[in-house]
């Protein structure tokens, strides 16, 4: 029994010669024949064709393989099967054929040059030419020889490269999948940025904004796993590499520490200002809401109860950097606007970097993600040629880009963790300016409900004294 695929070719047309004809692979070259081409270097030969015929682009070369069942052949009768095959189906074309014998079962590998020799034309595959041809030239083959076919409709044992990989890590789901990744990912980095650039050699692509989303190449939907577990929010992340992955998995504060450190005691400074200001007001607040005081609100008091946690951070913010004055707001906020602007223009200039790399990058990326589809594509498995030919693609761009594969992934990295790093300090300064833009707009409603508080409040004391 033999199976058939045929897979075509964009990439360069010498690495799939080199991989067919494999010494070791081929018994040291001993299972390999030639088809319209002479042994000494069949690559120029095809190319030379190629240039004759004025058609270099496009599809370069097709690649055949033949699988058969274990024990079922010997590997002469294979080299046999597939000479014959060329004679058959491929008159015209340079072909070169290797049987390799380095796994459990013998498969047959033919690759062949996309232009005719003799014709100049371009050959072309379909479904159609696959099953007349291809695979009945081969089915009437393995009868001559008495081996078994394949019957039409029976059901193939072809699987998808995410099917695969999903059993081979024992995950039932795709999001249980993505969730063990996340966690090996996050024990492995050693920052924001090269945690994202492990999830993307790991065959994710990864979309950033208010919540991160993953998406495994060759599936549809993203899923946004910091919906069901913290842990893998961006927060939750960040603390983890940090080496605090118990408490953010339980949810715990990441923040306070375990014992204070001791400070000596000083008398409190007398608030002032701004801070002062929000001091009343979140007093004000606080009382509100344990309904203790004062017993008649303003319906405005009440809306801005919604607001006290705003105003709590917007007071932590004013204390921090001892800010009192419409002045020191004003002067704080166009210092953070400047560097905002500086960080802005450095980020720009980094992302310019990396797209003149993506394309390194993303081969680097996929080369990792793929490498496992090598394997299973050089065994003969069904259903993992789209993969296998995306992964030549990627080795054979890293081989001609000049540079080691080591030197390259210390680069990507580097470029990932400055980005990340620049991010997270953007969105700071993005937060404090949004938070001095709220104080400038509250400041004087604030002034106005505290005036209208003390004014209920005489109203009540006024009211208590007339009854005693």
């Amino acid at each position: 029994m033999a199976v058939t695929k045929i897979l075509a070719r964009r990439a360069r047309l010498d690495v799939l010669i080199n991989y067919v004809l494999n010494g070791d692979k081929t018994d040291d070259r001993i299972l390999t024949a030639y088809h319209n081409v002479t042994e000494h270097n069949p690559y120029l030969a095809m190319k030379q064709t190629k240039l004759d015929a004025g058609k270099t682009d496009g599809v370069q070369c097709y690649h055949i393989i033949q699988s058969f069942a274990p024990r079922e052949i010997r590997p002469e009768q294979a080299l046999e099967i597939a000479q014959q095959f060329c004679q058959k189906h491929l008159w015209g074309y340079e072909a070169v054929i290797g049987v390799h014998v380095d796994k459990n079962h013998v498969h047959a590998h033919i690759a062949f040059n996309s232009v005719n020799k003799y014709t100049r034309k371009k050959y072309h595959s379909n479904v159609k030419t696959y099953y007349e041809q291809i695979r009945g030239i081969s089915d009437r083959l393995c009868q001559e020889h008495a081996l078994s076919i394949i019957m039409r409709g029976e059901a193939t044992q072809a699987v998808t490269y995410v099917e695969w990989l999903r059993e081979q890590k024992g995950q039932p789901t795709y999001a249980g999948m993505l969730n063990a990744d996340l966690r090996m990912a996050i024990d492995q980095a050693a920052g924001y940025g090269h945690f994202l650039m492990l999830m993307e050699h790991m065959g994710y692509e990864i979309k950033h904004g208010k919540y991160l989303s993953f998406r495994l190449k060759g599936t549809q939907n993203f899923i946004r796993p910091g919906r069901k577990n913290a842990l893998f929010m961006e927060s939750g992340i960040r603390a983890a590499i940090e080496g605090r992955l118990e408490a953010a998995g339980a949810g715990l504060s990441l923040i306070a520490a375990a014992h204070k450190p001791y400070v000596p005691f000083r008398p409190k400074a007398k608030l002032s200002g701004f801070v002062a200001l929000y001091a009343h007001y979140l007093y004000l607040l606080g009382k509100i809401g344990k309904r203790e005081y004062p017993p008649r609100m303003t319906p405005r008091l009440k809306r801005e109860l919604m607001r006290f946690e705003q105003y709590k951070e917007q007071f932590r913010f004013l204390r921090v950097y001892g800010i009192e004055s419409e002045s020191q707001l004003s002067a704080y906020q166009s210092q953070a606007e400047s560097k905002l602007a500086i960080l802005t223009k450095r980020r720009t200039i980094l992302n310019v970097q990396k797209k003149k790399r993506k394309p390194l990058y993303d081969a680097l990326a996929t080369e990792q993600a793929l490498r496992p589809a090598k394997k299973l594509y050089a065994s003969g498995t069904p259903g993992i040629e789209d993969e296998f030919t995306t992964y030549m693609d990627a080795a054979t761009l890293l081989d001609g880009c000049g540079m080691s594969r080591e030197r390259l992934l210390q680069e990507k990295t580097k470029a990932y963790q400055d980005i990340a790093d620049i991010n997270g300090e953007i969105r700071a300064i993005r937060k404090e300016i949004s938070l001095c833009e709220a104080i400038h707009e509250w400041t004087p409603r604030m002034e106005r409900d505290i005036q209208s508080t003390i004014v209920k409040q005489r109203e009540v004391t006024k009211e208590h004294a007339t009854r005693k």
